[in-house]
């Protein structure tokens, strides 16, 4: 039998959905691969994979995309791991170093810098700009040296007063229903399971595993979020 072949994401933030998938039988249908988000989204876009957990602004890029899951990573407020970094209020900057690994992060600083913020500083490659955008495990130690923190879904939170989607499992072609029933069911096992996942984990400093993964991360993608989901599309298409 042909596998699936299926991109998650390696941060921490998507350990519950593979542990979930390694801990269900649907693991031996699927060629799995963990990546950075910008190279998840860049193996649906290119076909590589028929799966993935996709930044949503990789949407726009996708033909005919599907999204296959009731899951998501997201949040309604604070995620403590998407910010923008600066020595100076944000209304100061003048430039602001996107991230390699992100997509949908960098547009949301977009839409935000635009029509929250109402700023227009210069994006750049430089380490050297005021201000940056970090995703990821690496923003928990950075959280301590910097002393303007720019949380970006509470940002969206307040501009919007809608919780804010991050990631969504999205495929490039039709996928079995079946294949999608046992796929959710595996990565409902691995969101009960997260007591497991986050003891089987090292643990971080400056940040608290259970709390980041159970209340700061929002797995469901419920209404609120796909309402969101198509405002965020919409704005960044402004871009």
């Amino acid at each position: 039998m042909t596998k699936i072949k299926v991109s998650a994401v390696s941060y921490t933030n998507s350990k519950p959905f593979v542990y979930g998938i390694m801990h269900s039988g649907i693991q031996d249908q699927i060629d799995l691969s963990l990546d950075i988000p910008s190279v998840c989204a860049n193996k649906l876009i290119d076909n590589q994979v028929d799966i993935g957990l996709v930044p949503v602004a990789a949407l726009l890029h996708i033909k005919d995309y599907q999204i296959i899951s009731n899951y998501c990573i997201g949040a309604k407020g604070n995620v403590d791991s998407v910010f923008i970094f600066s020595n100076k209020p944000i209304q100061e900057i003048r430039t602001l170093q996107l991230d390699a690994q992100s997509r949908t992060s960098n547009n949301l600083s977009k839409a935000l810098l635009k029509y929250h913020w109402k700023i227009n500083p210069e994006l750049v490659t430089s380490e050297l700009a005021d201000a940056f955008v970090q995703i990821g495990d690496r923003t928990f130690s950075n959280r301590d040296h910097y002393p303007y923190q720019y949380d970006l879904a509470a940002e969206w939170f307040n501009f919007t007063g809608l919780p804010f989607v991050f990631a969504v499992w999205a495929s490039n072609k039709p996928i079995p229903k079946d294949f999608k029933i046992a796929f959710n069911e595996a990565l409902k096992y691995g969101l009960d399971h997260r007591k497991e996942v986050i003891a089987g984990l090292p643990k971080v400093e400056n940040l608290d595993l259970e709390d980041y993964l159970t209340r700061k991360i929002d797995f469901n993608l419920d209404e609120q979020k796909l309402i969101a989901l198509e405002k965020f599309l919409g704005l960044i298409r402004t871009l």
